[in-house]
């Protein structure tokens, strides 16, 4: 039941496709964990590597009382890093989004600019950028992305923080993963 091209594809190839694509979706969590594992490859410069920041981060989110969503995207912020550091952001946002709600997803995609007050000026850039996201976000939006930037993620980099494992976050990665939003 295969084709060569799409428009010369049936309805009832797409129905076998999609009940594929159901059964093996799974496989997305086993993806997210093993893009996250590969992340301890990566320090940068950093006092933690990759990893050890996003556990951290996710540690710090969870012990604050957020939401698993918020949880899942906070170990999630930068696994755009195992392909690509300038863009991290954009590429983590698209791989949550089908997961998560609307106000989370912008959280991830706008999080460097917001955690930019922190360190952008030491490299000559503008420590306000988090304002040129304000007119496109909403209140909420532009608030849990602060909330984050400057409670979690910015102060995820201690390697004498009592971190959680990602065996402890990998439940809540294969439950929310289970389905996508359409």
């Amino acid at each position: 039941m295969t084709f060569t091209r799409m428009d010369e594809s049936t309805a009832e190839q797409w129905l076998e496709i999609g009940a594929r694509t159901a059964e093996n979706q799974g496989r997305v969590a086993d993806r997210l964990l093993m893009l996250l594992r590969s992340l301890a490859e990566i320090t940068d410069g950093f006092g933690t590597d990759q990893l050890t920041h996003c556990l951290q981060t996710a540690t710090l989110a969870e012990e604050a009382g957020a939401d698993d969503e918020v949880i899942f995207a906070a170990l999630l912020h930068d696994v755009g890093k195992a392909i690509s550091v300038p863009n991290h952001p954009a590429i983590a946002a698209e791989m949550i989004r089908p997961y998560v709600r609307s106000e989370v997803y912008e959280m991830i995609r706008v999080h460097q600019d917001f955690q930019g007050r922190h360190y952008y000026a030491h490299f000559g850039g503008d420590p306000d950028a988090r304002e040129k996201h304000r007119s496109a976000l909403t209140a909420e939006q532009f608030d849990l992305a602060a909330h984050f930037a400057d409670d979690w993620d910015q102060l995820a980099f201690d390697p004498a923080y009592p971190t959680l494992p990602l065996e402890h976050f990998e439940p809540l990665v294969r439950r929310i993963t289970v389905s996508a939003r359409m």
